[in-house]
């Protein structure tokens, strides 16, 4: 039986049309937020997106500078690029990366440290990444993997330039070294030089003139795949090479300095008087700057900074130490200067010295003491007492003004980093420091160069030249400029009202070394030139009033420090020396020597006395 007289036809029709007109508008308002998305892509945010295709499709690689070389003042290479070969490994293309560790273990030195690194960085990186096995291959190294390399796929021998320093240990602390920029660095820096993996100077000339050796970074634009595989280089920016800087030092005469420290701890520093170029400056023990250019770990680098000796620490900038009786004829002067001590007057030296309402007594070094004695022997025989009595009548305050005139107690401004200024005391000095009053025998301990006075062996040698150049100061410095004129000192000149006391000074100086009862007199004997010199023994632990110093029964730790500066010829001044062994006992019978070769080296040996002669004729 039919039913269709039931249906209402009229109502489906209705509805069926409501539906339709439902999609319809759907299909309208989604084909409408589309045309709006793409209007939207296209007009307003093509170049945005335009950009980060291009990204998906180009990748920027920087390509690292060779780094600028360092030469000494003959042309000798003291820091260069060599080439040097890693093994590189890309770990999608190796089936067994356990089987081809131990296969490569066989033909290449592999420590547990190089396996470690390798296994870190592999969960870091894509398959596809290259990742250093081991750095710095050996000839032999290479020479096997290049015999063996189609047993391994995956495995490849890379190219790249090294920091080398052909010298090793030797003039370290000037040279410094180079390691990998760390993150701090890295923040400070300019990013069109630097990158993650770049290396920086840290110490020595690396590091203060970095901006001149550093280049400017290569761009390679590579193009890859949707997974970041390189697939071909589309175009390269080579990079700006660093500026080679060549130094006023001297290697030949820096490693006869070095070899006449010998096994001593201590520092030697030689410059030109006129200039204040440095010739050679030392600091032992040294350290192989070529082991930090790889980088240490971390144990194996406070293991270094903590071994005996501190080989990483720069004695002749930052070692400050008591200067003892090398400040005799810098003071001396400063007595006859303010006329605190006329030009003919003696004392009577009988070894022992008391201030007036004082119970102390002060001692020469000398038992008996060296008799009645006047300015020039008071230098020559290192008088302590005459130098008691004149500190006593200067004060330490007029002292303070005087040997701060010649450098004493101030930074050089050298072109190293880490100098440390010394230390001249006065009364506001301790009383700022110590928040205590100055005693009148604090001012005789410093009247012979001890107590609170310290200095570098840098400054001393700075003040020599100052008094060979009677009265001009100079600035330390390493860099060999193209410019004649030298930096500008950071003191002014000390002009005297009797410009003859300068005479006076430095031939005192010159009685220390070749007159019949100087300190120095063993190191002065059938010289063609005069040396104009002074030794020093400075303390290291204080004595009492009736103790007496026993070397043999004194820790070496405990022993004097050797003192020792110098220049020649004495009346044509060519080369300045200061010379510092620790707890090397007589600084006439330790440091004078060491002085006197270094001397005689750039004199005789490489310089040549005949063209001197010539020179001051």
């Amino acid at each position: 039986m039919k039913l269709d007289f039931l249906r209402n036809f009229a109502e489906e029709r209705r509805w069926i049309q409501g539906r339709i007109i439902l999609v319809v508008c759907l299909a309208f308002v989604i084909a409408a937020v589309l045309v709006g998305r793409m209007a939207t892509l296209q007009l307003f945010e093509y170049d945005r997106y335009a950009a980060r295709s291009q990204d998906n499709r180009i990748r920027l690689a920087p390509i690292d500078p060779p780094r600028g070389n360092i030469t000494d003042r003959r042309g000798k290479v003291l820091a260069e690029n060599r080439p040097a070969f890693n093994l590189i490994i890309v770990p999608e293309q190796v089936s067994d990366i356990n089987s081809l560790l131990r296969q490569l273990s066989a033909i290449v030195e592999l420590t547990p440290k190089d396996l470690a690194r390798f296994q870190q960085a592999r969960t870091s990186s894509r398959s596809f990444q290259e990742i250093a096995l081991k750095f710095d291959l050996t000839d032999i190294e290479v020479a096997r993997l290049a015999n063996d390399r189609h047993r391994f796929p995956g495995v490849e021998v890379q190219p790249r330039l090294t920091r080398h320093y052909p010298f090793g240990g030797s003039a370290s602390h000037v040279i410094g070294y180079v390691s990998r920029i760390n993150e701090q660095e890295l923040r400070d820096s300019d990013r069109t030089r630097y990158r993650n993996a770049s290396i920086v100077g840290k110490t020595g000339i690396e590091k203060a003139y970095e901006d001149r050796l550093q280049g400017y970074l290569g761009i390679a634009q590579i193009e890859t795949n949707a997974t970041g595989r390189p697939l071909q280089v589309l175009h390269q920016d080579h990079p700006q090479s660093g500026e080679d800087i060549q130094l006023t030092l001297d290697m030949e005469l820096q490693q006869a300095a070095e070899a006449a420290l010998g096994n001593w701890r201590g520092a030697v520093v030689a410059l030109e008087p006129q200039t204040g170029a440095i010739l050679a400056l030392v600091s032992q023990p040294v350290f192989n700057p070529n082991q930090m250019v790889a980088g240490l770990d971390q144990d194996t680098f406070q293991a270094l900074a903590n071994a005996p000796g501190q080989p990483l620490f720069n004695r002749a900038i930052s070692g400050r130490y008591p200067p003892g009786s090398v400040t005799k004829p810098f003071l001396g002067l400063a007595g006859l200067a303010t006329e605190n001590f006329g030009i003919h007057e003696t004392l009577n030296c009988t070894g022992v010295y008391n201030l007036p309402n004082v119970s102390r007594t002060w001692r020469d070094w000398r038992p008996g003491g060296h008799g009645r004695i006047g300015f020039t022997q008071s230098v020559a025989q290192s008088c302590d007492i005459y130098f008691y009595e004149l500190a006593h009548r200067m004060g330490i305050d007029l002292m303070h003004e005087w040997m701060t005139q010649f450098g004493f107690g101030q930074a050089t401004g050298i072109d190293l980093p880490s100098e440390r200024p010394g230390v001249m005391p006065s009364t506001e000095w301790k009383q700022n420091r110590l928040g205590e009053a100055w005693f009148p025998g604090e001012t005789l301990n410093v009247g012979i160069g001890q107590g609170f006075m310290l200095s570098t062996p840098l400054q001393l040698a700075s003040t020599t030249a100052m008094m060979a150049n009677r009265g001009r100061p100079i600035r330390p410095h390493l860099l060999l400029s193209d410019n004649s004129e030298p930096p500008a000192p950071e003191l002014e000149s000390l002009t005297l009202k009797d410009e003859r006391l300068w005479q006076l000074a430095i031939d005192s100086m010159v009685e220390t070394v070749h007159g019949r009862l100087g300190t120095a007199r063993a190191v002065g004997a059938d010289l063609p030139y005069k040396i104009a010199g002074k030794t020093g023994t400075a303390q290291v632990i204080g004595l009492g009033p009736d103790e007496e110093y026993d070397e043999e029964a004194i820790e070496e730790r405990f022993r004097d420090h050797a003192v020792f500066i110098a220049f020649a010829p004495a009346d044509n001044p060519q080369i300045a020396v200061a010379v510092l062994v620790e707890n090397g006992g007589s600084g006439s019978a330790t440091a004078a020597p060491i002085g006197a070769s270094v001397i005689n080296t750039w004199l005789t040996d490489l310089e040549g006395w005949d063209e001197l002669s010539l020179q001051s004729d």
